[in-house]
């Protein structure tokens, strides 16, 4: 069921929106610096914006084998990229189909070293 619609979401909806832990998201929160939960009565608050990060991250980083470093170096990237997009006024480039036939065989060889270990 998808999340009502709201403004701000506190850390245990967020946990639960996103499938990631509580404790999890406050090391992230310290490891990423475009996750900027506004802080309230000794309380996090995320923005919808927050939410769609941390969902990005938790790909990056449990789907497509991502450390943590290289994560945030990877948003960084994207982030100053679309900065650039955006101030030079151009038109996105469309993406290359082959990048998610690329990114589906890594997860899946990824799953496959997975299951392997633990043999």
């Amino acid at each position: 069921m998808p999340p009502k619609e709201k403004k701000y979401y506190r850390i245990g909806e967020v946990s639960r929106i996103t499938g990631v832990e509580p404790h999890v998201l406050r090391y992230w929160e310290s490891e990423f610096p475009q996750i900027r939960p506004r802080r309230v009565a000794r309380q996090r608050l995320f923005r919808k914006k927050d939410v769609e990060i941390i969902n990005r991250i938790r790909q990056l980083l449990h789907e497509e084998g991502f450390t943590i470093s290289g994560a945030r170096k990877h948003l960084s990237r994207k982030q100053a990229g679309q900065k650039e997009l955006k101030d030079m006024r151009t038109a996105s480039v469309p993406a290359d189909p082959r990048d998610s036939i690329l990114r589906q065989v890594k997860n899946e060889l990824v799953e496959i070293e997975r299951l392997l270990a633990g043999l």
